[in-house]
């Protein structure tokens, strides 16, 4: 077994551009209460089981979830700009409303859901793809036979997602991505596959999970 690399991965909690529907990309936005609640559980959730390395986006939002595991866990985090979210450039910060209105030959080119388009300042599926699928080969061989929790972003997520089920990177999002959802894969041979997707039992009770 020693040349299987498990990854436990998690989306960051909730923030409040989450519930106004904004483009976060890269921007570094705090959770809110709710997302902050969300990340207790997720430690509280976790503790028992603690991963080997734990690693993260740099940014607030993650970091932040990721705190309680560091505590937990009495573990150090190691946080990588190359597991941030997908760069959407001069859309970033804005609502879909607003875009419509002041970008909508961007808003068109978006919603066609193309692997090759990319917003000015940012970067394409593709791309974003590469980049993703990157970090986790490095971090695969660099920690073969152990166990990695990764704290990331929804889209990145969805790129494991697409690559461990063989499916494109045009079309729209398929999967569901909770807030600090735990995802359980494994990567051998140089291929990712899927072991558990979605759990979110450790947030029944709190308030719904934004929709973005």
């Amino acid at each position: 077994m020693s040349g299987i690399t498990r990854f436990v991965v998690i989306r960051h909690g909730e923030t409040d551009w989450n519930r106004q529907g904004r483009f976060q990309g890269q921007i570094d936005v705090p959770l809110n209460a709710a997302g902050l609640a969300q990340a207790q559980r997720l430690g509280e959730r976790l503790a028992a089981e603690p991963a080997d390395v734990l690693v993260a986006s740099d940014l607030q939002r993650t970091r932040q979830t990721a705190s309680p595991l560091v505590q937990a866990w009495r573990i150090d985090a190691e946080w990588l700009p190359m597991l941030r979210e997908q760069a959407f450039g001069v859309l970033e910060g804005l609502d879909v409303p607003t875009i419509e209105r002041e970008h909508p030959a961007l808003w068109a080119g978006w919603i066609e859901h193309k692997a090759g388009f990319a917003l000015p300042g940012g970067e394409s599926v593709r791309q974003f793809h590469d980049r993703v699928m990157q970090a986790f080969a490095t971090l695969a061989m660099a920690h073969a036979g152990r166990t990695v929790a990764v704290v990331t972003h929804g889209g990145v997520l969805d790129m494991l997602w697409r690559s461990a089920r063989g499916e494109p990177l045009d079309g729209r999002r398929s999967c569901d991505i909770p807030n600090t959802g735990i995802n359980r894969l494994h990567w051998r041979n140089g291929r990712l596959a899927i072991d558990q997707w979605a759990d979110a039992a450790h947030l029944e009770g709190l308030p719904p999970l934004a929709v973005v």
